[in-house]
């Protein structure tokens, strides 16, 4: 079964960069190590993802980092080694597993400790728990769910817990502390000034939580 590699998750978002090319940030923020990536990108048709797709696995691949596609499992297919994260409403884990085979990174994006136990239970490779903390990003999944329940959830499961919400490098200790393997960002990296330093410090806090 594959596993997911980095205790850092960064997701996609090219509305999130401040005007900067969503490749020229990524470069940056690979410059201090080697996130695993989420390519979410929910306005490109399947011609524009591939060819992202792609991009971004010339850009990370060398680095080690993993490329996983959001839930568009055609794309993947279609990227050499690339996984994929399925949202709460896509195709069921068991299809979607049978779809990509047994060497693909599968991952799907849970809101409850429930949740999150039917994850594993369906051949989910790790699940990404949230939101954690309050965002605007997360609103329509309802409140933050907070560390008491990352604890619950990770005392229920033991595929990697990635929390997501709000994330700060600060917040990502207390999480690992609290039992995540990692955690999902989107603007702290894709939305700082400086990418390669957010994400070094993103890094720093979860190896020294560690």
């Amino acid at each position: 079964m594959p596993s997911l590699e980095s205790r850092l998750l960064l997701v996609t978002d090219r509305q999130q960069t401040k005007g900067r090319p969503l490749l020229s940030v990524l470069a940056q923020a690979l410059k201090a190590g080697s996130p695993a990536i989420q390519l979410r990108e929910r306005d490109l048709c399947a011609k524009e993802l591939l060819a992202l797709a792609d991009e971004i696995r010339r850009l990370a691949g060398p680095r080690g980092s993993q490329l996983v596609i959001n839930d568009r499992l055609d794309v993947a297919l279609s990227v050499e080694g690339a996984g994929v994260h399925l949202r709460g409403d896509s195709l069921s884990l068991p299809v979607a597993r049978r779809l990509i085979g047994a060497r693909r990174l599968l991952g799907v994006s849970v809101h409850s400790v429930s949740e999150a136990v039917q994850a594993e239970a369906g051949g989910a490779d790790y699940v990404v728990f949230g939101p954690m903390y309050e965002t605007p990003s997360k609103h329509m999944y309802g409140p933050p769910l907070g560390l008491s329940k990352l604890e619950e959830a990770a005392r229920a499961v033991r595929v990697p817990i990635v929390g997501i919400g709000g994330v700060t490098a600060a917040r990502a200790r207390d999480m690992r502390s609290a039992g995540a393997f990692g955690v999902a960002v989107i603007t702290a990296i894709l939305g700082a000034e400086d990418a390669e330093a957010a994400t070094r410090a993103l890094l720093d806090a979860l190896t020294s939580a560690s």
